[in-house]
């Protein structure tokens, strides 16, 4: 069932099994401000076992860019389009998020996205990357990454 992320009361919903899950519910609720504030858009998630599509495409892009497997059990996703943009995000128990955000008419925006939870420590699968941190009133610091995607997918 899905879940409109509400980002002026922050819930753990769905994220309950998480070692750090207020600090993910405080990442997922960043994110649902970031989207409502730029496009207007409504974040909603649902279950990672209810969307397997979802989780089989950004896990598909991670694994033929670089050669990533997510060890992490994901909990939940979204998908999604605003104007020529696809946009799908993976939330996992670690409290790792990563997400894609996919150009649909060109090459010219089409990157992955790491962002991990305050008090998680860099997954062993992500060690290649060097993460910048930033300060969040609902997340406490995040530390994000990223690649840009250069096949068709």
């Amino acid at each position: 069932m899905p879940y409109t992320v509400d980002f002026d009361t922050v819930s753990t919903v769905g994220l309950e099994s998480s070692p750090v899950a207020a600090a993910l519910a405080g990442l997922r609720a960043n994110e649902a401000r970031y989207f409502r504030n730029k496009y207007d858009h409504v974040f909603t998630v649902e279950s990672a076992g209810d969307t397997r599509p979802t989780v089989d495409w950004v896990h598909r892009i991670l694994e033929d860019e670089r050669g990533i497997v997510i060890a992490s059990r994901p909990l939940e996703t979204t998908a999604f389009q605003v104007d020529d943009m696809r946009f799908a995000y993976v939330f996992y128990e670690s409290g790792l998020s990563i997400n894609v955000m996919y150009s649909v008419d060109g090459l010219d925006k089409r990157a992955v996205g790491f962002k991990l939870s305050d008090g998680m420590e860099v997954p062993g699968e992500l060690g290649a990357f060097k993460f910048a941190r930033q300060k969040s009133k609902l997340a406490g610091t995040i530390r994000g990454s990223y690649f840009v995607i250069k096949g068709e997918y």
